[in-house]
Parts: C-alpha cells; sequence; structure tokens
C-alpha cells in the first residue's frame, strides 16, 4: 500500500509540475514594455539653474506646497548628496532589477487581464523604509536608498528587523506586496483568523506572481526564521487554537503576530527564539492548503472569497 501510495504521489506531483511549467512557459510569452526613468540620478545632477527642467518633467514629484527654495536647499544638502553618492554605487544600473519586475508584470498581465503596466520610477527618500515602495495610481515609486544591503553605515540605529531586509533581493516582494494590498479588500471582520486568512491571501498572491522567489524572501525572513516556522508550525497553531484566538477582536493581537518586529510575542520563554509575523504564515499555510482542495480556482477568484470560508474549507492541519 505504501508504495502504491508512493507512486500516486509521484504521478500527482510530476502533473502539478508539468502544469506549472506550461503555465510559466505561458506568461513567458506574454509582452510587457516599460522604461524605468532613473529620477535619481537625475536629481542627482540637477542643479539650480536646471530645477525647473525637471519639475517641468515629474510635477508629481513636486509637490506646491514646497517653494523652490526648499529644493535647491535639498540640492546642496550633505546627507542628500552622500546619499546620491551611495545610490549611484549600488546601482550603476538597474538591469536585474528591471528584468524581475518585468517578470513580476507578465504574471500580473496573466492573472489580471486589466492589469496596466505604471510608470516605473527609481527615487531617493531620505531612507523612509516604512514606505520603501509606493504605488499610486499609474505610477510605481522605488526609493533605492532603502536598498543598500543591511550592513550598511546608513542604516546604523535602525532596528535590525527592518535592516535585515534592506536588499535588492527585496524590491520584487516590495513592489508584489504593493500589488497584493491593492487588489485584495483588507479584512472586513476583525477576528484574528481573518486577518490571518487576508494576510495569507498576500502571501499567496507574492507567491504566485514571483514563482522564482524562495519562501523566506517571499516572507522577508532569514532562512533560519523560515526554518523555525517551519519546524514549530504545530506548536504556533496549538497555541493559537488552545488560548481560544480565532476569533478575538483585541487588536493587540494584530501587533503580536502580524506586525514586523524582532519576534512574535507569545508571551513565553521562546519568544526570543521566534521571528516576528508568524500570524501571516499561518495564514499562508491555510490559504495554500485551501487551495490544494481548489486547484482550478483562479487567483482572481481567491482573493474575492470571504476569509472565513477560506478557512474552514480548507480545514488546515498543520504538517507534523
Amino acid at each position: 500500500m505504501k508504495r502504491i501510495f508512493l507512486m500516486f504521489f509521484l504521478v500527482l506531483l510530476f502533473f502539478n509540475c508539468e502544469k506549472k511549467s506550461k503555465i510559466e512557459k505561458e506568461i513567458a510569452q506574454i509582452p510587457i514594455s516599460f522604461e524605468v526613468e532613473r529620477f535619481d540620478e537625475k536629481f542627482a545632477k540637477t542643479t539650480p539653474e536646471s530645477l525647473q527642467e525637471i519639475k517641468a518633467e515629474y510635477p508629481e514629484l513636486f509637490p506646491e506646497q514646497f517653494s523652490d527654495s526648499v529644493w535647491i536647499e535639498l540640492l546642496k544638502d550633505t546627507i542628500q548628496l552622500e546619499i546620491n553618492t551611495e545610490v549611484a554605487k549600488a546601482f550603476p544600473d538597474f538591469d536585474e532589477e528591471k528584468k524581475e519586475i518585468e517578470h513580476l508584470f507578465q504574471h500580473l498581465k496573466y492573472y489580471f487581464p486589466e492589469f496596466k503596466t505604471p510608470r516605473v520610477l527609481t527615487i531617493t527618500a531620505n531612507v523612509d523604509y516604512r514606505n520603501p515602495v509606493l504605488l499610486a495610481d499609474d505610477m510605481l515609486l522605488i526609493s533605492l536608498d532603502t536598498y543598500l544591503g543591511k550592513d550598511h553605515e546608513f542604516y546604523y540605529g535602525i532596528q535590525k528587523y527592518f535592516v535585515k531586509n534592506f536588499v535588492k533581493s527585496q524590491i520584487a516582494p516590495d513592489v508584489a506586496r504593493e500589488y497584493a494590498e491593492k487588489y485584495i479588500p483588507r479584512p472586513s471582520e476583525r477576528e484574528f483568523i481573518d486577518y490571518m486568512v487576508y494576510y495569507g491571501k498576500i502571501l499567496f498572491f507574492k507567491q504566485q506572481i514571483l514563482p522564482q522567489n524562495s519562501k523566506a524572501n517571499i516572507m522577508g525572513y532569514t532562512e533560519e526564521e523560515m526554518q523555525w516556522a517551519e519546524e514549530n508550525e504545530k506548536e504556533i497553531w496549538s497555541f493559537f487554537v488552545e488560548r481560544n484566538m480565532l476569533y478575538q477582536t483585541d487588536p493587540d493581537l494584530r501587533r503580536r503576530f502580524f506586525d514586523v518586529g524582532p519576534f512574535s510575542r507569545f508571551g513565553l520563554q521562546l519568544d526570543n527564539e521566534s521571528p516576528a509575523q508568524l500570524g501571516q504564515y499561518i495564514g499562508w499555510k491555510i490559504v495554500n492548503q485551501y487551495m490544494e482542495r481548489n486547484k482550478n480556482l483562479s487567483l482572481s477568484e481567491l482573493i474575492k472569497l470571504d476569509n472565513e470560508t477560506i478557512f474552514k474549507e480548507s480545514k488546515y492541519k498543520p504538517k507534523q
């Protein structure tokens, strides 16, 4: 019986891989055309005399409430000049990153035919690490000074749990997150499980449009943090269930298990060993198990489903 089961499993795995491979070949043929506008480079070369030219080219980036004197001061600001230098060294070109974003756009066009390619601009934003990527209407802004490498001196004093993701490999996942938040409705209820499945949808979305990225990269975890989550999945779920947390509405639970931080807050001795956002991780596992049971469901159909239905029909059980 074990041999029969194993053979059945291998055949099923083979056909699933074949199906995914066929889809990826289709996606690779989708034409996507866009240019990356290096506003960061243009602004670094701007002088007080040429300020009006760049303002005319990029009016959206120069709010009317700020007078020209503000921008002229910024052009001479020593910190801004350092940022310009370091970004130019880290990103002499944007070729590899553009390829990743193009691949991401192809996947978005496949899953959402109405998708329109935005203008893509690279900027600097004085290391605004809480908003490294912004999606506004038809414009995608990427702050390159937030991706200089986790050991860069600019980031001294910023918490390590933020800094670990200040790397080039997080640009595409951050772009994917912006689109996930655009397409996926925020939770309509306040229960813990509702937020759990919501974040699970976001991570599943990222996984689908970034299939070459590792699970750790999708989560924003280190490989060690990902391993900890996978090895302790059963214990995490048991903790949530045994304390009747699934339908609680206490907003503090979101801070403890969904927000970026040094670790998740179980109130146990193991807290310091755990990665943050384990509620998101379990939500991802729930959504994955739901999709395993509903293989013909499209990504656009999934994100419209209510979270309670997904949870109940997933029949989620953590791996042993």
